[in-house]
């Protein structure tokens, strides 16, 4: 059985395709770092938190792994008990050791044990040249469940963000950063919006969300919701200056929320001590933002709108949770996705000017 080497502070399985490269952590089965060869060069779209290889920062293991991508269950803060259960922020999914299932040349099979709510998830990952996809089966467990998943970008340089058409968006509804413990928001807290590119700010006027980074010095988290009309849902960021795109697929009767997390050195607190900059979380969920369990399952201003925010879970009836996160090169003038929809040979993405750039990928994947 294939070992662990240690990547950036922490135990990791490698798995590669012929034009990709991708590190999987032990403990809270993070995906970071990914490399894909792009034309010849290579980019490594996903964040790794400064503080990798410093050692335990004193918080949850999430915070000492904090990399790429992770599966959250259930998603959010956790604060509030739900019933008996305690959960820790994100859930086990995202803080304990998972366990090797089997591994080949570029997929990986893991599976953990849930204590807090018995019960078994695997994650089963497999790389292609262009994208990672990500498919993690619940079964055995037995009522509400929130869950999502936390992707977060580095943006070395400016990058243009886009949704499928999205029903609403709200700025968090409660205070997301406390000026007292050294954390400062600067959107408007709780307001809704119909465009990302028009969100109200805490100071009067609006903010452009469709552009990023922005409002240094600040963190904000937002949702928005897609429309429900649709088995195909879709975030993009297009780095013109990079030449590349990254897209994040789902299936929004699944996932029909997503998290969007700003952090630009907004806080000052350990571990993150201002120093956690040009990071967008984009975080593909079935949650009320990321409260944690008891908010999610208990009535709320998304779900009276008439959206879920948890799945009712059946032992008998394994609930599949797939995304697909795949990158692309962008001719010039593409400037951002405008549109994302299934074709022959994958799915096909338009740009600025009607630009089309087909990405090979198999996308009946999302259908389990």
């Amino acid at each position: 059985m294939a070992q662990p080497v240690t990547i950036l502070g922490q135990p990791s399985y490698r798995i590669a395709s012929g034009r990709a490269e991708a590190f999987v952590t032990v403990k809270g089965g993070q995906v970071a770092p990914v490399t894909f060869n792009l034309g010849g060069r290579e980019v490594r779209p996903f964040h790794v938190a400064p503080w990798a290889e410093e050692g335990p920062t004193g918080e949850p293991p999430i915070i000492d792994v904090l990399r790429g991508d992770f599966f959250c269950m259930p998603f959010g803060a956790n604060e509030a008990p739900f019933g008996s259960e305690r959960h820790p922020i994100h859930g086990e999914t995202a803080n304990e050791a998972w366990e090797l299932v089997s591994i080949d040349r570029n997929w990986i099979r893991m599976r953990l044990e849930t204590k807090i709510r018995p019960g078994e998830v695997l994650k089963e990952l497999t790389l292609g040249d262009h994208a990672v996809y990500s498919r993690h089966t619940l079964s055995g467990m037995s009522g509400p469940m929130s869950f999502g998943h936390h992707a977060m970008l580095r943006f070395e340089s400016e990058g243009r963000l886009s949704t499928s058409p999205i029903a609403f968006g709200q700025v968090y509804p409660y205070e997301f950063e406390s000026p007292a413990k050294g954390g400062y928001s600067s959107l408007k807290q709780g307001a809704y919006f119909s465009s990302l590119s028009s969100v109200p700010s805490a100071t009067g006027g609006v903010a452009d969300l469709t552009r990023y980074p922005a409002r240094e010095g600040f963190e904000d988290l937002v949702m928005v919701l897609s429309e429900r009309e649709t088995d195909l849902a879709w975030t993009a960021v297009v780095f013109q200056d990079e030449g590349y795109l990254w897209v994040s697929l789902k299936d929004p009767r699944v996932l029909p929320a997503t998290v969007l997390w700003h952090s630009n050195g907004g806080r000052h607190y350990a571990p993150w001590s201002g120093r956690h900059r040009r990071v967008l979380g984009i975080e593909e969920v079935c949650s009320y933002f990321h409260t944690g369990l008891a908010e999610s399952a208990a009535e709320n201003e998304v779900s009276r709108a008439g959206y879920r925010t948890y799945h009712d879970l059946d032992p008998d009836r394994p609930l599949e949770v797939g995304t697909i996160m795949a990158v692309a090169e962008v001719p010039d003038g593409f400037e951002r996705v405008l549109a994302v929809r299934r074709s022959e040979g994958g799915a096909l993405l338009t740009g600025a000017g009607g630009i089309q750039i087909e990405l090979p990928l198999d996308m009946g994947f999302l259908s389990g």
